[in-house]
């Protein structure tokens, strides 16, 4: 699985990153998660607001930080 966090680098994005690794560390899921602070690689996915989460490809979250219930719903997809 390939988890994309993008944002600048600011607190809210950092809080985001720290809630994912949190999750994958109590479901044992294996991940592999990448900060992606480039502002014309997050354009590429069409977000205009961080912090954003993208697996697999998908865009999951924009502009706010999710809640620990809703990654762990986006991992059992």
């Amino acid at each position: 699985m390939d988890i994309k966090v993008l944002g600048p680098g600011c607190p809210k994005c950092e809080q985001t990153a720290k809630v994912i690794n949190e999750v994958l560390k109590e479901t044992g899921t294996d991940a592999r998660v990448e900060k992606v602070t480039d502002l014309m690689k997050i354009a590429g996915y069409g977000v205009f607001g961080t912090p954003s989460v993208v697996i697999d490809g998908e865009v999951k979250s924009v502009g706010k930080i999710p809640k620990k219930d809703e990654v762990k719903s986006w991992l059992n997809r």
